[in-house]
């Protein structure tokens, strides 16, 4: 059993593999938070002191007794109302518009198998036993019950939470913060805060801060999880590093607007919070009616972060991705955007193809402006209408042609936006966000429609599946290329906060239904590349395209970030042309090579274009993604190096599971006269075990790897790559 209750000191332990989380039904039946951390047994409510503290306030129950107090005490799930000064995960006002609320435990269930959220995105049973608890607390005289869910992913050392919320009275109330998890430690050592920050083209770099007294906060207000914070924040000791230390992670899966807090508070005490972004959020409950918040997934270790994204990447590609039915191997792209751009047709989209078969390339995707009339960014959005006579044949025709040659073949859509200048909107100008006697926000010159209504959700999906049921379609890129402004809704009450949950759930419908209908066809995320890329898109999109930074030095930043929660197979990772459309850099097609293989890996440029030369190392790269294949994509990836602080050169590796195989790559970032050689130190091989580089035939030694490391050539030129293919003797 994974959860236990022991009856005699009323406490609540849920175990993984290796961690314990515990609670205990404290006085009063307050439910109170005891532990997270490694594996432990006992009744830990010892770590409970209690003090009468100034200014903390105590419950009526309480009586004299001034050193109780819910100011200071670990609250399993905490609300506002109730003598908690500190930041609260969850606050209710009623009809009369007064705040309060004071949650006691009423019961609670140990259930086998993993809770579902409707509508949402949650993680699935999927090679590991899965228990759920579920807690209930209510409070009578608010006349609100919380169910408080948490699935124990015991193999991953995984513990998900989301909150359910009833109202149980006669009349309306209104939830104004319902974060889905809420985590009080006892812990007055020096810690710090890392995040996952950036912009449009730079997502996710590490930013790490130490915790004070105070607050660290993430969000968005953007309608997605956005490309400048990511809804992951990993909470560690300040002395933590890639292997030691303890770290705890907290992993939102919802891909709309979102807050996350760390604070610590005048005790020494820490709160570590995320969920739903409460700004301008009231979402209203009659009778009986409840809201689902979106889910968490915790993880702790106590072996630096390496371990603890060896576990995130381990938990979301079991329990998270649901993948195509018939995904084996991915099949290689190449993407007709930094090839075409809108300048296609018919004759140059076949020789592109062409030129991807003479190659071994895959497939072809025909991204924007197939459609309508867009020949640009500035119209058609929403005429999900192939537009013939730019092609020169139907969807149809092109597909089978495509096919014929050995191809498959992929469209991009963007299926949330509408164009001014479109026939939709003419017919239909109250289906896009707009505050009635104000202009538009545009953004792209396009604008947003407004899919928390479902007439707009089924519009759309049956235009876009019209197109993928008259053709032969294997892979679908879905965008989204602005933040949300002007909300309004034409269908129910003004609430932002309630719009944007349901645009985000109309969202995830359409493409529930799209993989329901299409269920061996790809679907790949993007907003302008890295702007939602989190665990609820993953759920439904199995890959992400990581950032419209297609430039290989930009990223290995970008992809360095992302790896600390999210796994490579997810990263959507192409070669582009040089100079890169970007950033206008030159950086050698072997580097380019080495830095898409860690993620999907693809082309986007015109291959027609290449030199021989240039031909040849797409062979080669085409050879590698195929022989590395199950290694990059289910084998153990660490990082060697930060980025961000080493300038000269930045490593990374990926060894199976077996610690018989592995893949170095190292790419120098800096050039030097006279250089002094670096030494780059890896992980996780055997120590007494020796390794030979199938490049060149030399042998190491698994210690010396690790604890000397190898050196890296100096070869004249920038932005040189080298790859050990390092196999077990």
């Amino acid at each position: 059993m994974s959860i236990i209750f022991d009856k005699t000191n009323k406490t609540i332990t849920l175990n993984t593999d290796n961690t314990t989380y515990q609670m205990v039904i404290g006085k009063f039946d307050y439910l109170l938070h005891l532990y997270y951390g490694p594996k432990a047994s006992g009744d830990m409510s010892y770590l409970l002191q209690m003090y009468d503290r100034g200014f903390s306030g105590n419950p009526s129950d309480a009586g004299t007794d001034r050193t109780f107090s819910l100011d200071t005490l670990p609250l399993e799930f905490s609300a506002y109302g109730n003598g908690d000064y500190r930041d609260s995960s969850f606050s209710v006002k009623n009809v009369e518009g007064v705040y309060g609320c004071d949650l006691r435990y009423v019961n609670h269930e140990i259930i086998e198998g993993k809770y579902t959220i409707p509508g949402l995105p949650s993680a699935f049973e999927e090679n590991d036993e899965v228990e759920t608890l579920k807690v209930e607390l209510e409070d009578n005289a608010a006349k609100v019950s919380v169910t408080l869910l948490y699935g124990v992913f015991s193999k991953h050392d995984v513990i998900t939470r989301t909150v359910v919320i009833e109202n149980i009275g006669k009349d309306e109330i209104k939830v104004c913060r319902a974060f889905s998890a809420s985590l009080d430690i006892l812990n007055s050592d020096e810690l710090d805060v890392i995040t996952f920050n950036g912009r449009h083209g730079m997502e996710r770099c590490v930013e790490r801060v130490p915790l004070g007294k105070g607050a660290v906060t993430i969000g968005s207000r953007r309608g997605t999880s956005s490309h400048h914070h990511n809804p992951f924040v990993i909470l560690c000791d300040k002395t933590a590093g890639e292997n030691n230390g303890n770290c705890i992670g907290m992993l939102f899966l919802y891909s709309g607007n979102f807050r996350a807090e760390v604070f610590r508070e005048y005790t020494g005490s820490v709160r570590m919070m995320m969920g739903i972004q409460d700004d301008m959020f009231e979402y209203p409950l009659g009778k009986g009616e409840k809201f689902y918040a979106p889910e968490a997934a915790l993880c702790y270790s106590n072996r630096g972060f390496t371990e603890l994204s060896h576990r995130y990447h381990e938990f979301i590609n079991d329990n998270v991705i649901r993948v195509p039915e018939n995904d084996e191997v991915r099949p290689i792209l190449v993407n007709s955007w930094e090839a075409a751009f809108f300048d296609f047709d018919k004759n140059k989209l076949l020789k592109l193809a062409d030129n991807a078969k003479e190659l071994g390339v895959e497939m072809l995707v025909l991204d924007d402006g197939w459609f309508g009339n867009r020949n640009d960014d500035n119209t058609s959005l929403g005429d999900w209408n192939v537009n013939e006579s730019k092609l020169g044949c139907s969807m149809g025709e092109l597909s089978e042609e495509i096919h014929r040659k050995g191809l498959k073949f992929g469209l991009w859509i963007e299926p949330e936006m509408i164009s001014e200048k479109s026939e939709l909107y003419k017919k239909h100008p109250d289906w896009a966000y707009q505050i009635p006697g104000r202009g538009f926000i545009r953004s792209r010159n396009q604008l947003v429609l407004d899919f928390s209504r479902k007439e707009i959700v089924d519009y759309v999906f049956n235009a876009i599946s019209e197109v993928i049921d008259n053709a032969e379609i294997d892979y679908i890129k879905m965008d989204m290329n602005r933040s949300i402004t002007d909300v309004y809704t034409r269908n129910g009450i003004q609430n932002y906060g309630v719009i944007m949950y349901k645009y985000v759930v109309g969202m995830y419908d359409f493409i529930e239904r799209l993989r329901k209908r299409y269920p061996k066809m790809l679907i790949e995320g993007c907003s302008g590349g890295g702007g939602r890329f989190d665990a609820g898109m993953l759920y439904y999109t199995p890959q992400i395209w990581t950032s419209d930074n297609t430039d290989a030095v930009e990223r290995i930043k970008i992809q360095y970030g992302t790896s600390f929660a999210y796994p490579m197979s997810s990263m959507g990772a192409h070669v582009s042309v040089v100079p890169n459309q970007q950033t206008g850099r030159m950086v050698p097609m072997k580097t380019r090579t080495a830095v898409a293989l860690a993620g999907t890996f693809g082309y986007e440029l015109d291959l027609g274009l290449l030199s021989e030369e240039e031909k040849e190392e797409v062979r080669v790269g085409v050879k590698e993604y195929h022989k590395y294949y199950d290694l990059c994509k289910k084998g153990l990836y660490y990082r060697l190096t930060n980025p961000f602080e080493n300038t000269e050169y930045a490593a990374w590796e990926f060894i199976s599971k077996d610690r018989k195989e592995a893949l170095v790559t190292v790419v120098t970032l800096d050039t030097h006269c006279n250089a002094p050689v670096n030494y780059v130190k890896m992980q996780g091989f055997d120590a007494e075990e020796v390794y030979k580089d199938e490049f060149t035939g030399k042998e190491y030694s698994g210690a010396a790897l690790m604890h000397a490391g190898w050196p890296i050539p100096n070869i004249p030129g920038e932005y040189n790559a080298f790859q050990l293919h390092l196999v077990r003797k």
